[in-house]
């Protein structure tokens, strides 16, 4: 049997969000620890694992109690450096949509190109999945090709066929040649989620203060330039020099209200 790559499994992290039943967590759980993974993080969970959780874990119950317990997706997340959201239907948010291969073609490309760098597969409620809000944080969204008269995959189902294709990619073995999708992956460093989170929220405030909207909506340009700037991964010094920038704006505008 093929092995993982010691050295990546841990900075894959599965992300499921707001499950509603345990059992669902725990088979998860068991799904991950089939393909060789074992880095699970829960947030907001309607309930903490359980008996039953353990019992659907079926061996995978290391795996369950290693799980990081979190509030929010963005704290779930704000240490990646890519984020793939996934989600059982088209959504009109401009949003690079992936399949399972070519998701974890990328990944491979990340996960070797970029020293230490973190990658999140996020994973929404059994019923409604992902909120559009959620999906905003994410790099790319992730869908399964399924029956179109019957898609509804069960969360472990999702987790096991998403865990297999990354398997296939992160094995000692030949990968299959991912140039259709590889990632071009030159930055020293890429700027993690929460330093670019922080970056929009200054950028938010500027345009505020600046008067950019006119009255328009201001979600809609927010929305678009986060697509703009989470396309392709960002380098800290790119991200450190735009934060400058915005600095900068600030005391002209400070100095500007003094006078």
């Amino acid at each position: 049997m093929r092995q993982l790559l010691s050295e990546t499994v841990r900075r894959v992290r599965f992300v499921l969000v707001a499950t509603q039943h345990s059992g669902n967590t725990g088979s998860a759980a068991r799904a991950l620890k089939t393909m060789g993974f074992d880095h699970l993080v829960l947030v907001n969970p309607a309930r903490l694992p359980d008996e039953t959780a353990h019992a659907m874990a079926a061996g995978a119950e290391d795996v369950l109690d290693g799980a990081r317990i979190c509030s929010t997706l963005e704290e779930a997340v704000a240490d990646c450096r890519w984020v793939v959201g996934t989600t059982a239907r088209a959504r009109r948010i401009g949003l690079e949509e992936l399949t399972p291969r070519q998701a974890s073609q990328r990944a491979r490309s990340i996960l070797n190109e970029s020293d230490g760098a973190e990658i999140a597969i996020v994973f929404g409620r059994e019923r409604t999945g992902l909120t559009n809000d959620e999906l905003q944080l994410c790099n790319a969204g992730l869908m399964i090709d399924a029956n179109p008269e019957y898609s509804s995959l069960n969360l472990a189902a999702a987790v096991q066929v998403i865990a297999y294709e990354l398997r296939t990619q992160l094995t000692d073995d030949e990968a299959e040649s991912a140039s259709s999708v590889t990632l071009q992956w030159q930055p020293d460093k890429a700027a993690t989620h929460g330093q670019l989170e922080g970056f929009f929220g200054q950028t938010a405030k500027i345009l505020e203060r600046i008067d950019f909207h006119k009255g328009r909506e201001e979600r809609s340009a927010l929305f678009k330039l986060r697509r703009l700037f989470m396309r392709w991964p960002m380098d800290e010094k790119e991200l450190r020099m735009l934060r400058g920038i915005l600095h900068d704006m600030e005391r002209a505008l400070r100095i500007q209200s003094d006078d």
